[in-house]
């Protein structure tokens, strides 16, 4: 398992590190539109940043006010090597410190086993997002 730190905080900590990784992994590698890749949702949600030990990012996930996890992506040279766990994990124990009672996410749906080995549960039939086939899925926290 590669070594990454796990960092987290608001958009101006993290926006010159995150959009590349995001640009990287939804735009050019997955095909989504770039206008779609940037919202509104960025400046108000907590965002987790994947650091090596040479401080380079090869990953991110935000969440939401509302205990929404997304923008999940991490690099393809780290992929498999436990670093979207670690990230979403954080983003779990931000949503428990920040006193949520749940998280939910709309996952795709190739990576629907991921979010249910962190305990996520999938809800309703699947969904078009951006072009690609998603799931809401949701974990409720323990207190």
């Amino acid at each position: 398992m590669s070594t990454v730190d796990i960092e987290i905080g608001d958009w101006r900590f993290a926006e010159s590190a995150a959009m590349p990784v995001r640009e990287t992994v939804f735009v050019q590698e997955q095909g989504v539109p770039a206008e779609l890749e940037r919202d509104s949702f960025d400046a108000v949600s907590r965002h987790a940043l994947a650091r090596r030990a040479d401080r380079t990012v090869v990953g991110t996930g935000r969440l939401l006010p509302d205990g929404h996890i997304g923008r999940m992506a991490v690099l393809r040279e780290a992929r498999g090597q436990g670093v979207g766990g670690r990230i979403l994990t954080a983003l779990i124990d931000e949503a428990r410190r920040l006193g949520m009672h749940e998280v939910l996410l709309n996952a795709q749906v190739s990576a629907e086993g991921f979010y249910r080995r962190h305990g996520f549960v999938p809800e309703g039939d699947t969904f078009l997002e951006a072009g690609i086939v998603h799931r809401a899925m949701r974990r409720p926290l323990d207190a």
